[in-house]
């Protein structure tokens, strides 16, 4: 059984709480892209901001796994697994994930000033591994890495052959895709729950869920087309919060845009990706009286109705609600609406 998590819009959507609360149902984890997005977890009074390892790291029985279409900062990745004190054989890399050299890094230089790239090298690391670049290496090539270097698809398809749950941490947003989004304000690399599976190297047939996470407020940032842009002043104002509502950027620490909810664009999103349920986060900035609420039945009727609409609209079920930033800030539906766990 295969899990899918990804954006459908334009990233930092809450997949990493997402990922980190659905890790309790999975054997293993294995995330794909590179460190340009950073996913923030927040977990039992510890926040960690996650450029490479697994959000899943929350669940001490889960195995994690950098996969083959991956991008590596082998130091970053090194002190990740330091910080959290990852035991050595508890995360795998895969041979054939690509490296992120400093010559790539400084190529960004430009684009990073242009708000056209986080700045890590991820874009001309790609160029090179597509152009075949003599120089470019592989996980493989990285002496400091091969104490945790394996063939990942191979222990991911042992691992669903034999009855066990593989989650896949999709990276950054539907809207980013290089083929799909709003070009040339994308990333380097396509962002679909397609292109995940084939990174990873498991066939679409053993894939059973894809939870498409979602905000109610979208938020794009860098440059590019955002829906209705507004203000956080007018989203505080909005939702009733006595505190400031206002958000940056978990990498490069940029203040956020933040505009209305895309219809049309999370229609697309769902035509493409196909997600058998959806989670829905940040309903707080609705209604900050939905702030922490961990029961449906006294949520507010503004996000109940937000709800309603996103289900009548897509025809699919919103199973996972996120009320706060904390992994344990969410409402689970999916027995309510018989929607199939792990």
């Amino acid at each position: 059984m295969v899990t899918i998590i990804l954006g459908g819009q334009i990233g930092s959507e809450g997949k990493g709480k997402v990922s980190a609360y659905l890790s309790f149902e999975h054997e293993m984890s294995i995330r794909s892209g590179g460190p340009n997005s950073g996913h923030t977890v927040n977990y039992k009074n510890s926040s960690n901001v996650m450029q490479l390892i697994p959000c899943s790291f929350v669940n001490p029985n889960c195995l994690l796994a950098m996969s083959a279409g991956s991008l590596i900062i082998p130091k970053l990745i090194l002190k990740e697994i330091t910080e959290l004190n990852i035991a050595e054989n508890r995360i795998l890399i895969d041979n054939n994930a690509g490296i992120i050299e400093e010559r790539h890094i400084a190529a960004e230089k430009d684009m990073l000033k242009h708000l056209l790239s986080t700045g890590k090298g991820v874009g001309f690391a790609h160029a090179d591994k597509a152009l075949r670049k003599s120089d470019f290496r592989l996980a493989k090539d990285v002496p400091e890495l091969q104490k945790y270097l394996a063939t990942v698809e191979e222990i991911a398809n042992n691992f669903i052959d034999n009855g066990k749950r593989v989650m896949i941490e999709g990276t950054q947003g539907f809207d980013l895709s290089v083929h799909h989004g709003h070009y040339p304000y994308v990333t380097s690399r396509d962002t679909t729950a397609g292109s995940f599976i084939g990174e990873v190297g498991i066939s679409p047939r053993k894939v059973s869920n894809i939870v498409m996470v979602l905000r109610a407020y979208p938020i794009r940032a860098s440059n590019g087309p955002l829906y209705n842009e507004t203000t956080w002043d007018n989203v505080t104002k909005s939702s009733g919060a006595l505190r400031e509502i206002k958000e940056v950027t978990s990498v490069t620490k940029r203040l956020r845009r933040v505009g209305l909810f895309d219809e049309e664009l999370v229609e697309k999103s769902i035509r493409i990706n196909r997600p058998t349920q959806i989670a829905l986060n940040f309903v707080d900035y609705l209604n900050s009286n939905d702030y922490k609420i961990n029961n449906y039945s006294i949520l507010s009727d503004t996000s109940k109705k937000f709800i309603d609409k996103i289900e009548n609209l897509y025809n699919v079920p919103v199973t996972l609600i996120g009320t706060g930033p904390n992994v344990e800030d969410i409402i689970d539906l999916r027995s309510e609406k018989g929607v199939l766990h792990g």
